[in-house]
């Protein structure tokens, strides 16, 4: 499974950092790329991540998700 997610509140690497962390503590998750320039995050994992729980642990790091698309 590989989910696209456009994400608003990141500045700067350190956001980068803090929701590369808040998406990879995610159960099932493999991987998680993000990009500042497109304001977007990929992840890959070995299972269905409930979309809930993705915006959840996005939210929860102070972040704000604005699209979730499977790829």
């Amino acid at each position: 499974m590989k989910k696209k997610l456009i994400v608003e509140g990141m500045s700067c690497g350190h956001c980068v950092n803090h929701v590369k962390t808040a998406l990879e503590e995610l159960n099932g998750v493999n991987s998680v790329s993000v990009d500042l320039a497109s304001k977007t995050a990929v992840v890959e994992a070995s299972n269905e991540v409930d979309d809930a729980d993705i915006k959840a642990a996005i939210e929860d790091a102070g972040y704000e998700v604005v699209d979730i698309k499977t790829v």
